[in-house]
């Protein structure tokens, strides 16, 4: 029985370090807003903080999971109202499929049609 013990405890002990000896850990890719902020650093970096950059990213993360974070960043280091609340909503506005204004307003209805 002592040996069937000392068998099984074996077993478990290599059955632990298995993990450990296995693959490498899988790197994670960098999140959008991870990227968005590193590519406002560089683009943006004279006029934008690090925390304007990272609220800005995060303001605009429909457009970073649309890839449109690129012309949003060059439009905000461009605007003359750089790295605020309202320079990244104008310029999220102002890019790719949205830049158009979306479509137009719906016509109201016909008070006659009663």
């Amino acid at each position: 029985m002592r040996d069937v013990f000392a068998g099984a405890a074996l077993v478990a002990l290599g059955l632990a370090l298995v993990p450990l000896a296995g693959c490498p850990a899988a790197e994670r890719p960098p999140a959008p807003v991870d990227l968005c902020v590193a590519e406002c650093g560089k683009v943006a970096g004279k006029a934008c903080s690090e925390g304007e950059c990272t609220r800005g990213c995060e303001l605009i993360l429909d457009r970073l999971v649309e890839r449109e974070g690129s012309g949003v960043v060059a439009c905000v280091a461009r605007s003359r109202r750089r790295c605020t609340d309202t320079a990244w909503a104008e310029c999220a506005a102002l890019v790719g499929a949205h830049a158009d204004g979306g479509p137009p307003a719906l016509v109201p209805p016909d008070p006659l049609d009663d």
